[in-house]
């Protein structure tokens, strides 16, 4: 009887030392010591929230190091395919897949991501576990190519919004504007009275264009339609549709901004609207987390961009994909890269991470707890993925081939919008005459 008690306890202990000389199936054992090198855009609130959990990640597990770098937007697809060239990535920040290339686009060059699993850099993700907290249409648009799970996105972003200052509004009796002749008339009032319309980051450029998508979005709210258009021809940037946008756009840049705009840096604009220097700041939802750590008593709301003279028109937020994760495919440390992610993905932690960058949630359990969510809320169901994320253009396109806000002055060198039209188009024509 004693016997027979005893071999099943050694056939234990004799299994679980088989397991540990194999060293599990990853890439590395468990106990081994590990640097995990990570890869982030510059985004303020996410870099604290990556710094601190980066810190309890390698509490819970003392043999990772963590060595995260952080780089410009801007940068970062040139950046990600150098250090995966290199090898010299585990776990990197990449940009939403939904801008893949359409069927009626000929011979573009693919977007980053695609050229970068084209190469077998990213590691397939396909069937990881923590994929399950995770909306599956969202792995689907963003996340996937060709069948395959590549990234893990992080949440949608809504780029076509304006922050206002509730209490400067009260003061001087503005209704909040709906439309377009409400949003003019709302700066003249404030300019008389010595109080600065809006402010942008105009010094970083993109910002400018980024406080405007609500004129686009305004004009063409079928962005999808917007982008083939473009290509078949059937829409043209100096078409009497489009050349409202751009005189729009001209009075936003040359009217509505305050003055020194063009030299106000990206990361700046945020805690100087949250000053009171300005009534309205022109911006993403990703900015929310700056203005209420500038001032945390400030009281502002959050609207689309009333540019249209049909207020129904001014309804639908535009944004994209943001951020998501990719692991990089020849990495050394594929274990502690998937743990990375799989700890990342945990309800707790990710509910933590959209709370402190005030993203709209694409794990269908987190909630929309920040005062931002709650400004997105009343129009979220009017949420469309904007023209920037459908947008390849066609080889041989000239410079101006897209409708930048910031080619007007004082940030740029134009001041007419129909020699600005036709400017575009033409850069636009070149491109798609170059693959006919």
């Amino acid at each position: 009887m004693r016997k027979s008690k005893l071999f099943p306890i050694v056939a234990i202990i004799i299994f679980t030392i088989l397991l540990s000389a194999c060293g599990g199936s990853g890439d590395q054992k468990a106990d081994e010591n590990v640097t995990l090198r990570v890869l982030v855009h510059q985004n303020p609130p996410m870099v604290a929230f990556m710094e601190t959990f980066n810190q309890q990640f390698t509490e819970r597990h003392p043999n990772i190091t963590v060595d995260m770098s952080v780089v410009n937007a801007n940068d970062l697809s040139t950046v990600s395919q150098t250090r995966l060239s290199a090898n010299d990535i585990d776990v990197l920040d990449i940009f939403g897949f939904a801008n893949g290339a359409q069927p009626y686009m000929k011979m573009v060059e693919p977007p980053n991501w695609q050229q970068l699993i084209d190469a077998g850099l990213l590691l397939d993700l396909t069937g990881q576990d923590f994929l399950k907290n995770y909306d599956d249409n969202t792995i689907n648009d963003a996340g996937s190519y060709n069948g395959k799970v590549y990234s893990i996105n992080l949440g949608r972003v809504i780029y076509s919004g304006v922050y206002y200052n509730k209490q400067l509004l009260e003061q001087y009796k503005i209704v909040v504007p709906t439309t377009w002749t409400e949003l003019v008339a709302a700066c003249e009032t404030l300019k008389t009275n010595g109080i600065p319309c809006m402010t942008a980051g105009g010094k970083d450029g993109w910002p400018i264009f980024v406080g405007a998508y609500g004129l686009l979005g305004a004009i063409y709210p079928d962005q999808a339609a917007l982008v083939k258009g473009l290509w078949e021809g059937t829409i043209k940037w100096n078409d009497e549709k489009s050349l409202e946008m751009w005189t729009k756009m001209q009075v936003y840049a040359r009217d509505m901004m305050e003055e020194g705009a063009s030299g106000i840096a990206g990361d700046a604009a945020p805690g100087r609207f949250a000053s009171g220097a300005v009534a309205m700041f022109p911006g993403g939802s990703w900015y929310a987390p700056a203005i209420e750590a500038a001032q945390p008593a400030f009281d502002w709301g959050y609207i689309p961009f009333p540019a249209s003279d049909k207020a129904d028109d001014n309804k639908y937020w535009f944004g994209k994909y943001d951020q998501g994760w990719a692991i990089a495919a020849n990495t050394p440390n594929k274990d502690a890269a998937l743990v990375y992610l799989k700890e990342f993905s945990d309800p707790a932690n990710y509910q933590a991470f959209v709370d402190a960058v005030g993203f709209i949630p694409t794990q269908p359990s987190a909630k929309l707890n920040t005062k931002i969510g709650g400004e997105i809320a009343p129009f979220l169901a009017n949420f469309r993925v904007g023209y920037e994320q459908y947008w390849i253009a066609p080889k041989g396109a000239g410079q101006f081939a897209n409708p930048w806000a910031s080619y007007f002055k004082p940030f740029g060198t134009d001041d007419d919008p129909k020699v600005l039209a036709d400017k575009v188009q033409a850069d636009l024509q070149a491109g798609l005459d170059a693959v006919k």
